[in-house]
């Protein structure tokens, strides 16, 4: 395993042939990329310290476990990362097997160099946005933690539609009491309007 440091993104690179992996890490190193090299799938697979943002250039045919079947673990163990496939001896099943399990490019050796740093930096924009879309899920659900109980009863009637003469009957419990309700959901969640709870409320679900 071979590695040189960097901050705009993590290359994580798989092929049993050592002079591809120092040929592909030269290459990419020479955009800043951060590389991590592995001639062996299994050493990726007990690698436990992948830092996002980051993509995995994975070939497709090796001894013991191919390329496919790594993907295939990894989607298992929850390890989502963008996927570009490098083979020369890929098929048109092989291909769609990748992509329709979430392959960013399926690419066909000798690979074009401006079409594989084309990929990789289609993958890390991608697994950037993944990224920014976790974290704004988390702060949704860090401010839906701060509602009590009866907060959260009265969101789901507000977002339903409910007014409040309604919302009152179904729990019974006052009008004034649903308002004062409804204001603490309004500013917990820190939203503004109506049409912006639906959103955050539906996004959280």
């Amino acid at each position: 395993m071979k590695t040189n440091k960097s901050n705009i993104g993590n290359i994580y690179i798989v092929d049993d042939d050592a002079e591809v992996l120092s040929s592909l890490q030269w290459l990419i190193e020479s955009l800043g990329y951060n590389v991590i090299s592995f001639i062996n799938p299994l050493e990726f697979l007990e690698f436990k310290n992948i830092i996002r943002p980051a993509c995995l250039v994975l070939d497709v045919r090796m001894p013991g476990i191919s390329g496919l079947d790594l993907q295939e673990s990894l989607l298992h163990r929850n390890v989502n990362l963008p996927i570009i496939f490098m083979t020369g001896h890929g098929d048109v099943p092989m291909a769609v097997r990748a992509m329709k399990a979430g392959a960013v490019e399926f690419l066909t050796k000798p690979v074009n160099n401006q079409l594989l740093l084309d990929a990789i930096n289609k993958a890390i924009n991608l697994d950037k946005l993944k990224l920014e879309q976790l974290d704004y899920k988390q702060d949704l659900l860090m401010r839906q933690s701060r509602l009590t109980q009866r907060e959260r009863d009265v969101m789901s009637l507000i977002v339903k539609g409910d007014i409040n003469k309604v919302i009152a009957a179904r729990l019974n419990i006052s009008q004034n009491t649903v308002e004062l309700h409804r204001s603490k959901v309004m500013k917990k969640m820190e939203v503004k309007s109506l049409a912006e709870l639906v959103t955050i409320y539906n996004e959280i679900k």
